[in-house]
């Protein structure tokens, strides 16, 4: 967005400040010339202040914030851009002119320039990371609603899932960017460090995926990393989804497990140096196969026992909603290292 562009939708919000505020930071209230709320994240509190009234522009202009906490600073935008964890320009822009209902400008006739880096940008870990922070804990949310559809209700442990209400979807680049609620994951590494975010997008009343034609995607860097559950030591389970692999969670609580979001990623996880058994959670297709092929031959070349759990059906979440959770742990105990059996499974 051209500066000037940012520099008039800053002035428009600031004439709207107290209604920015009331719809962005709920949680603050007024006090009076200023919005007082924890953070710009819409924590209850009083730490950061937003001037309600002042000039259009410049040293005290309403609109421009301060958290006296963190000594973080901005204008209406920038609580904008972080109340819904949005990173493109593009996005924001579009956000501000829908809250002020203004006309959309003629886009701009010319290309991205090679080696832009707004797609990346738009992409990154950095943006995953911010996206997780804006989301919140999934527990009576949609997220939760979709999950309990799937037969998934064992949710303890799945601290790498949130939700978030208000997840931006453009279905491509000559779309305009929608708003839907959305289950967040993040993607981690080896150490815990988030490097990427996956998001499903839901239908309006969490009974499943959102009716669009994409509903899940990834962002951030993802190669060799994975949506994680628990901490592997010696014993570890992989899938590719994450409907997949917290199917059989639900019988095999304590036992770590990841997904590496699809068959590509499942064969080129990385492994913990203290892996021992690795239990390969596939899929009934040929992608299915040969990342479990890979995998089985990577984890020997590093003196790690590959066992491939096998669903009955198409996988393990069909396996789950169509035999219960008593017939999933009578074909999964049949799988299992004896071991495993009395260490893992209740």
């Amino acid at each position: 967005m051209p500066r000037h562009d940012a520099s008039e939708l800053a002035i428009r919000l600031g004439r709207e400040a107290e209604a920015v505020c009331r719809h962005y930071l709920s949680a603050g209230r007024r006090a009076g010339r200023y919005w007082l709320v924890g953070d710009v994240q819409n924590t209850p509190g009083r730490s950061m202040f937003v001037r309600l009234t002042g000039p259009e522009s410049g040293k005290g202009a309403a609109g421009k914030w301060t958290d006296m906490a963190t000594g973080e600073h901005g204008d209406l935008l920038d609580i904008i851009r972080q109340s819904l964890g949005l990173v493109d320009f593009r996005d924001l822009a579009e956000e501000a002119r829908r809250f002020l209902s203004l006309p959309y400008p003629e886009p701009e006739k010319t290309r991205t320039p090679p080696g832009s880096t707004s797609s990346a940008a738009s992409g990154s870990p950095e943006a995953s990371r911010r996206l997780f922070a804006m989301a919140q804990p999934i527990h009576g949310t949609l997220a939760e609603i979709y999950l309990r559809g799937r037969v998934i209700t064992r949710l303890s442990g799945t601290i790498a899932l949130r939700y978030h209400p208000r997840c931006y979807y453009r279905p491509d680049e000559h779309s305009p960017t929608e708003i839907r609620p959305a289950l967040v994951a993040a993607v981690t590494d080896l150490s815990g460090h988030q490097t990427g975010a996956h998001r499903t997008w839901l239908a309006p009343d969490g009974s499943g995926k959102a009716a669009v034609e994409t509903p899940r995607r990834a962002m951030g860097d993802l190669l060799g990393h994975a949506v994680r559950f628990g901490t592997a030591a010696e014993v570890l389970a992989a899938g590719e989804g994450i409907e997949t692999v917290l199917s059989p969670r639900q019988v095999l609580p304590r036992m770590p497990m990841l997904a590496a979001l699809s068959a590509a990623h499942l064969a080129a996880i990385l492994f913990p140096a203290t892996l021992r058994r690795l239990y390969i959670i596939r899929d009934r297709d040929p992608a299915g196969d040969g990342a479990r092929s890979n995998l089985v031959a990577r984890a020997a070349s590093f003196g790690i026992e590959a066992i491939s759990l096998t669903p009955v059906e198409g996988d393990f979440n069909d396996d789950l909603r169509r035999h219960g959770a008593d017939g999933l742990r009578a074909a999964l105990k049949d799988q299992l290292h004896p071991e495993d059996v009395r260490r893992f499974m209740e």
